[in-house]
């Protein structure tokens, strides 16, 4: 009943409006007493204003019944006294006028006059009582919510959904009357611009039946319109609402950008405008992703981002591109450089690591793709170039070098471009337009062609100079016009050209980008790409000889043949895929021979098919059960041959790391699984006779597979809980478990991502389907009892041998054969005291007969305590120490998978600090004396350039040097290896257990150790002596700081003369080792800390130094003699005091390299892990620590404000090398969490809620600068952070005068952030005009 009253009063108050209205029309009333009038009743009524019910009573009533001037008088009187709001009355307007403006174009040209008036005045009207109401009125009569779908119906959201649509509408309009409509794909306006239904009469009131006048007003409303469409587009608030609709209404800002677009490229009306061309409207709309642009108000912001905005940080850097230019792209040489370490296997692929990296430092280094492809072409040049004279040892070399330039390298810039690319296609298939050509496709060919100027770059390696000469003369002969067959090339000899052909790498990368369709062959066109013609092909080549090109013609494989594949790599997949068959479905002896060719060039110089081929390899490690294949052993033993070659073929240190590199370790230690599980459940006397004459038995096979197997994993690293004394920790150590859950995953997601389905589609003809199966540790039951064994020795001593079991009886036989030579009784003394038993001894005329028919799973089970019998018995002189060094060596030569037990248990005892010393004083043990003091003099002169001390080694007196028992045996051990082919293989994991081993013994064991190889083993003296050097660090944390600290000055040039010029990656990287015949020279410091920081046991201490460096390398950049002097001379100018540009432009390019230097630092040494607990934890602490006043002269506030902009570049860096800038990584997963941690905890300071002991001026700094990085480079991730701490931190940035900036940071935090954005504009421009 109350309800019905309240209608039914309503309903008479209208009424009564449109009454009123109507009697003053009629009577020609006043429009102002009209005005006054209807406001007193209104507000009698209880009637709140502005009223959304007036104003659709007024439009009502105009539209068409009362379409006359003093109607329109009305509106206009009513929209100025506030009793109808403007954005509701303009809304109504475009519905009815927009469409019927052909035939009412006198009402069109008044709604143009409105829009003008109150289209570009929000402040007053966000204020405004009802606004949430009116724009809710303006969302139902637009229907905007469901045509943006934008559920968040706030009124800043609904205002730039009015913004948008009111620009559209008018855009619509303008092609429709200009008859560009039909240009359009949909050849349909998106908002109504047509009557509904056809109007006959075309009356209107304004005009009567003046036809002429109607047309002359019609252009000129076309002229309006636009110019309104520019206005809108200029404006200091509809602009950046526009943008907002450009952040989070991405595709109907695509289709709005394409029909703007087509009215600038085809617009007559355009063309004439006198306030708006079609060129500034093309500039709009190429520039339409930066429409929001914020402008600092001190001066130390404004050049912040002046260089952060510009991308200067390259273009300030210098003329040349060298020391600081360079420097900016420092981590990339830094990633290169540490997969050189052979120690390290990864387990994830260096393509992904190094594209996520180059994508991070594009985005934040502000450059174009042009520059980061520049930059990481020379970083992967600057690494071959490294190798001048490698020394000899279990380390990577050349070969993995060029891997990573000609094969990594160029996969990267594929997974860059495809990348691109297919966002442009899947864009296309979803807009309008045309144009899927990428801009990286285009800047990829610039830097190569630019590539070319760097000669001292391109110089090849002496074993790639014949390669690099055949791809300058395939390029030459392309330009001169002959054409050659694809198997030209391997009937002749270089030499026998008519003319020298200088080729370079330059060359050698073009043919890897065109072998993966990155460029096409107008490459060879490039200018001073090739020098000079070829006149004629030489004559007198032989028909065919042997090669690839005669294997695809179906030629057999022949001795010669077979050589001419294994020298030669593949020039494609289908030569691949050929061999591949043939190893699969040929004969014993073409399996053997399709295996040797698969390992041989192609593995590792086939760079244009090299991912095929190690995934080749690792399918024929795992090959297919045969059709007739039938019994209850393995199939794999009937691969024995084939798979003894590739598990050769495979071992060197080149090729364990090009499998790393690939990211394929998980998928090739899930392959040797089941071979060492077969082949160590066989008897020994199972063997294979190869038509050579060679026999092979099951114990080699095991063996090779087995060692291989260890080497991908640090297996003889003890568990950091169980460390005692001075030992370096494990860190971040692979496991078994590990490997085969990443390979699992691998497999599992392998398509899963659209970067894994671009390398899918690549491999997609190498990739098993059979090769799926998700495997365990525990399917390997001989193997997983070994590795229990294994973890159970790193943790405790032995125990559990029992009298007369199994592995009793072969503990006796090893140790009779072992010491064989030695009297019976002194023998049985040998034998270990079982549990329950006095002792044993066994049979000693049974050990040949028994060691041949024992599986090597058995024997490795023996071992261990075989091991620590002879070594107590050595311990006690019952065994002399060259009888256990033979006898152990007698161990390795008859098992040589034993060498992995015999690695771990002396890795364990060691440990454990239980064992006398042994004194190596030549008589009993080897003698180191005769060099120490060499040794002594290279570890200073390779640590010279850190100003790191070397305790002395020469001891004084006449003591001999000592080492613990189980290192001086172990030493001993292996200095009875022959370093030939056949060894190689072995001491790949023999070395560097060694050093390990050495390392974590009391100084100066490994010094001494390198001492006796020095003597002993003259090729890898070199290797040990280096490594002997790095061992000051595990023992010295200060040490470790004085090295990081020689890291930053050598980066930062801060103790070079201002003419040098000695700084950047050059200083810090130098050329590698330093080496040179007969000793090393100073080692550069960044090579050091990267063969180092594995071994550093406080991984957070790290950080914390490094942080404090980052600090003091600032105030010493700040600090520099020539920015000091311009620091003193400040400029007055009109807008107040400021530093001098160049200065602080050169000072911030120097604090980005530092930051740079610092996250690499802190990502290489600790991961993922350690950059968030740098965000979440370290970052905070220091920022509420109190830090002492330093010495900052007259620039303190320049090194505040430097600080903080340092430590906002350091988080971000650090944050992208983690995550990535995009959502595409795993990693990014946790990027939430933390991020969302970190940037609360700056809310909270914000809000006064938590107190600093920083410098007020280094925390503003870092809070403007991390936001205004997380805004221009890493947007994604803003759309992560909560809606709340983004409101707080946009507000506090309002309170330092950040007005643009707190505007950026919400446009960029999505829809849920856009109504807030809205509001925030619209309240920062109290005036409503331009």
């Amino acid at each position: 009943m109350a309800v019905s009253v309240v209608t039914q009063t309503q309903t008479i108050l209208w009424d009564s409006v449109v009454e009123l209205t109507k009697v003053v029309q009629e009577k020609g009333g006043d429009p102002l007493l009209w005005a006054i009038q209807l406001s007193s009743s209104l507000n009698s009524a209880g009637v709140s204003l502005p009223s959304t019910e007036v104003a659709h009573l007024l439009i009502s009533h105009i539209c068409w019944e009362n379409n006359v001037p003093i109607t329109w008088k009305f509106l206009e009187k009513a929209l100025a006294g506030n009793i109808v709001p403007p954005l509701l009355v303009l809304a109504l307007l475009s519905r009815r006028v927009i469409p019927t403006r052909q035939l009412r174009p006198a009402a069109y040209r008044l709604f143009m006059e409105l829009l003008k008036r109150y289209a570009f005045s929000f402040s007053s009207q966000i204020n405004g009582q009802n606004f949430q109401k009116i724009m809710t009125s303006v969302d139902d009569v637009l229907r905007l919510s469901q045509i943006f779908v934008l559920q968040a119906c706030e009124p800043g959201v609904l205002a730039v959904e009015f913004v948008f649509s009111i620009v559209w509408q008018l855009l619509d309009a303008t092609l429709d009357d200009e008859g560009l409509m039909d240009l359009t794909p949909e050849k349909q306006p998106r908002w109504a611009t047509r009557p509904q239904d056809m109007e006959i009469d075309g009356h209107d009131s304004f005009d009567g039946q003046r036809i002429e006048h109607n047309e002359r007003l019609h252009k000129t409303n076309m002229d309006i319109a636009i110019e309104l469409i520019g206005q809108f587009l200029q404006h200091k608030v509809t602009s950046k609402l526009l943008y907002l609709a450009c952040q989070n209404m991405p595709s109907h800002w695509e289709d709005f950008i394409q029909r703007l677009r087509l009215l600038a490229e085809n617009s007559s009306a355009l063309r004439h405008s006198k306030l708006l061309s079609p060129e500034v409207l093309l500039q709009f709309i190429s520039n339409q992703r930066k429409l929001l642009t914020w402008k600092c108000k001190t001066s130390s912001q404004q050049e912040f981002h002046a260089v952060l905005a510009s991308g200067s940080l390259t273009s300030c850097a210098g003329q040349c591109y060298g020391a600081t230019r360079s420097a900016l792209w420092l981590p990339i040489d830094l990633i290169l450089e540490d997969a050189m370490d052979g120690y390290q296997v990864t387990a994830t692929s260096a393509i992904d690591t190094l594209t996520g990296l180059v994508k991070s430092l594009q985005a934040v280094n502000g450059t174009s793709w042009h520059d980061a492809f520049l930059g990481l072409w020379i970083a992967a040049l600057r690494l071959v170039q490294r190798e001048r004279d490698p020394i000899e040892g279990p380390v990577p070399r050349t070969d993995t070098r060029l891997c990573i330039l000609l094969c990594i390298t160029t996969l990267v810039v594929v997974d860059l471009i495809e990348e691109e690319e297919l966002a442009l296609i899947d864009e296309a298939e979803h807009s309008t337009t045309k144009e899927v050509g990428g801009k990286r496709r285009k800047d990829l060919i610039s830097s190569l062609q630019i590539l070319g100027d760097y000669d001292a770059l391109l110089t090849p390696p002496q074993s790639v100079i014949s390669v690099a000469n055949q791809a300058a003369a395939k390029a030459m002969m392309f330009v001169s016009g002959l054409t050659v067959g694809s198997g030209y090339f391997e009937c002749i000899n270089m030499n026998d050209m008519p003319m020298n052909f200088s080729g370079n790498l330059r060359h050698l990368i073009v043919e890897a980008c065109i072998a993966r369709n990155l460029l096409d062959s107008s490459a060879y066109f490039w200018p001073n790409y090739v020098n000079g013609r070829v006149n004629r092909i030489p004559h007198g080549m032989p028909g065919q000889v042997p090669g690839w090109s005669s294997l695809m013609k179906g030629a057999p494989l022949t001795p010669s043949m077979i050589n001419a594949l294994v020298t030669a790599p593949a020039s494609s997949l289908p030569e691949l895929e050929k061999i591949f068959e043939i190893a699969i479905n040929g004969s014993d002896d073409e399996k053997i021979s399709a295996a040797t060719i698969l390992c041989g060039a192609s593995l590792i110089r086939g760079w244009s098919i090299q991912e095929h081929t190690v995934q080749f390899v690792i399918r024929l490690l795992s090959p297919p059960v045969p059709a007739d294949f039938c019994g209850s052993e393995s199939h794999l033993m009937r691969y024995a041959p084939m798979l003894n070659v590739l598990l050769i073929g495979i071992a060197s240190v080149d090729c364990v790391q090009i499998f790393s590199l690939h990211g394929l370790v998980p998928q090739l230690a899930g392959a040797l699984m089941p071979i060492c599980e077969v082949f160590g459940s066989c008897v020994s006397n199972v063997s294979w006779t190869l038509t050579t004459g060679e026999e092979i038995s099951s114990h080699a096979v095991f063996s090779n597979a087995f060692i291989l197997l260890l080497r991908l994993w640090r297996f003889n690293h003890p568990p950091l809980e169980h460390v005692v004394g001075d030992v370096p920790p494990v860190g971040s150590q692979l496991t078994p478990e590990y490997l085969l859950l990443v390979r699992n995953s691998q497999l599992v997601s392998f398509a899963s991502t659209p970067k894994d389905q671009n390398r899918s589609r690549r491999l997609a003809t190498v990739t098993s389907p059979s090769s799926a199966q998700p495997i365990f540790v525990e399917s390997f039951p001989k193997l997983e009892l070994w590795y229990r064994q294994h973890q159970a020795c790193l943790a405790s001593t032995l125990s559990g041998l029992v009298h007369g079991t199994p592995v009793h009886q072969i503990v006796d036989v090893l140790l009779n054969m072992m010491f064989r030579k030695m009297n019976k009784g002194e023998s049985q003394s040998l034998a270990p005291v079982a549990s329950g038993s006095s002792g044993s001894s066994g049979p000693g005329s049974e050990d040949a007969s028994l060691r041949l028919k024992l599986p090597a799973w058995d024997i490795l089970e023996a071992v261990p305590f075989v091991l620590d019998a002879a070594l107590t018995a050595c311990s006690h002189g019952r065994l002399s120490p060259r009888e256990l060094a033979t006898g152990l060596k007698d161990l390795a030569d008859s098992l040589p998978a034993s060498l992995a037990t015999i690695v771990s248990y002396f890795s364990a005892e060691v440990t454990r600090g239980v064992w006398q010393p042994a004194f190596m004083n030549g008589t009993d043990w080897p003698s180191p004396a005769a060099n120490l003091s060499n040794v002594e003099e290279q570890i200073k002169r390779i640590l010279a350039a850190t100003g790191v001390d070397v305790p002395s080694l020469v001891a004084g007196g006449s003591a001999p040097a000592t080492l613990p028992l189980p290192l001086a045996a172990y030493v001993s051990f292996t200095i009875t290896f022959k370093l030939d082919r056949a060894s190689e293989r072995f001491l790949n994991l023999a070395g560097p257990a060694l050093e390990t081993l050495a390392a974590g013994c009391p100084w100066p064991c490994m010094p001494i150790v390198a001492s006796l190889w020095a003597q002993k083993v003259k090729r890898w003296s070199d290797f040990l002596v280096f490594s002997a050097s790095r061992t000051v660090f595990h023992h010295n944390s200060d040490a470790v700081v004085q090295l990081l600290k020689s890291c930053f000055t050598a980066t930062l040039g801060l103790n070079a003369s201002p003419i040098s010029n000695c700084s950047g990656v050059g200083a810090l990287l130098g050329h590698g080792f330093g080496h040179f015949h007969g000793g090393f020279s100073p080692v550069a410091p960044g090579i050091l800390y990267l063969r180092v920081y594995r071994s550093i046991r406080d991984i957070m201490f790290m950080t914390e130094e490094i942080l404090c460096l980052l600090m003091q390398s600032v105030r010493e950049i700040a600090g520099d003699g020539l920015l000091k002097e311009k620091m003193e001379k400040l400029k007055k100018t009109k807008y107040g005091m400021r530093y001098d540009q160049v200065s602080v432009a050169t000072a911030m390019t120097r604090v980005k390299v530092a930051a740079s230097l610092g996250a690499s630092l802190v990502w290489l040494s600790g991961g993922l892990s350690l950059v968030q607990s740098l965000i979440k934890e370290t970052l905070p602490s220091w920022f509420i620590s109190t830090h002492g006043t330093e010495q900052e002269g007259g620039c303190r506030g320049m090194v505040a404000m430097l600080r903080g902009y340092a430590l906002a570049y350091f988080a971000i860096l650090c944050g992208t090398f983690a995550w990535g800038v995009d959502s595409k990584s795993s990693a990014s997963k946790r990027r939430p969490r933390i991020l969302g941690a970190h940037l609360e905890f700056l809310a909270s300071v914000i809000d006064g809620k938590i107190s600093l002991g920083c410098d007020l001026a280094t925390w503003q700094a870092y809070v403007s600068g991390l936001v205004s990085l997380m805004v221009a480079c890493t947007p994604t991730w803003v759309l992560e952070v909560e809606m709340g701490i983004l409101k707080r931190l946009s507000k506090g940035l309002r309170q330092w005068n950040e007005e643009e900036l707190a505007l950026a940071l919400l446009g960029r935090g999505g829809g849920g952030a856009m109504g807030a954005a809205a509001e925030l504009i619209i309240m920062s421009y109290k005036s409503s005009s331009n």
